[in-house]
């Protein structure tokens, strides 16, 4: 039996770029992954530090697609000193359109917008960046170059391991990354492990998805873990009550919602 990646070269045209135009295609089939047209679950977000010292933080979290663009929100439950603290984000399907967010802070009963130049800032104290909370274990495919490097294992299972490089200086300065690597499982086109690197080349941190679930459908992630190797500080995100059938309103979705959605 042939090795998978070059199963999946052969499909594609003979040429010295061959294996950055299947890396292309691979991360392509990465963000067609359906992920359900929307769907509503329960966060809990445990963060630890160097010392050991674990805050476990619980949100509910909506999202839903109007056509080609998404749209999610997230508020904060508990503890009680973040309750109603929300995220509300619109992403553009559109490459060329800066994506919209908005933080809301009720200890300042203000609504922040997070600009496109701050997508790579820590959210909310984790180890994952608004970027990638947005995207969901997704890319936005303009932002790199891909390179398809080798077949190789991910979590114990077959997978394609995808190299990630910024397309400018100035896209690295926004995500904070140099060098991204992608290990995809080609079962379900769904990046189980990631490694990062700094600007100055660093190795920053690890994401790893060590469960995934089939529901209604759908391949979700319900239990994923960071790892910071600067600062040994740690994330884990869990899903639960996760539903794809819920029928949400449209203003949820909205800056007057996102100030009053726990009310």
């Amino acid at each position: 039996m042939k090795p998978v990646y070059l199963l999946f070269l052969a499909l594609l045209p003979i040429a010295a770029s061959a294996a950055d135009d299947a890396g292309h295609d691979i991360m392509q089939k990465v963000n067609a992954r359906p992920d359900g047209e929307q769907v509503r679950r329960d966060f809990t977000i445990s963060t630890t530090d160097r010392r050991g010292v674990t805050r476990v933080e619980k949100t509910i979290a909506y999202r839903k697609y109007f056509g080609a663009d998404k749209r999610t929100v997230m508020f904060y439950t508990e503890p009680t000193n973040v309750r109603g603290t929300g995220f509300l984000t619109f992403d553009y399907s559109a490459p060329t359109a800066d994506d919209d967010q908005w933080l809301y802070l009720p200890a300042l009963r203000k609504i922040r917008r997070i600009s496109s130049s701050n997508r790579g800032d820590s959210f909310l104290g984790t180890d994952l960046s608004y970027e990638e909370i947005k995207k969901e274990n997704k890319v936005e495919i303009s932002d790199y170059r891909f390179t398809l490097l080798e077949e190789t294992t991910c979590l114990e299972r077959p997978g394609l391991l995808v190299e990630a490089i910024p397309v400018s200086d100035r896209i690295a300065e926004e995500l904070g990354y140099s060098k991204v690597h992608y290990c995809i499982d080609p079962a379900i086109w769904m990046a189980r492990h990631v490694e990062f690197w700094d600007i100055a080349g660093n190795h920053l941190k690890t994401i790893s998805i060590d469960e995934v679930q089939e529901i209604d459908g759908v391949w979700t992630s319900v239990d994923l873990q960071v790892v910071n190797h600067k600062t040994q500080h740690r994330t884990r995100l869990q899903q639960d009550n996760i539903d794809y059938s819920v029928e949400i309103d449209d203003q949820v979705f909205t800056q007057p919602y996102l100030r009053r959605g726990l009310r």
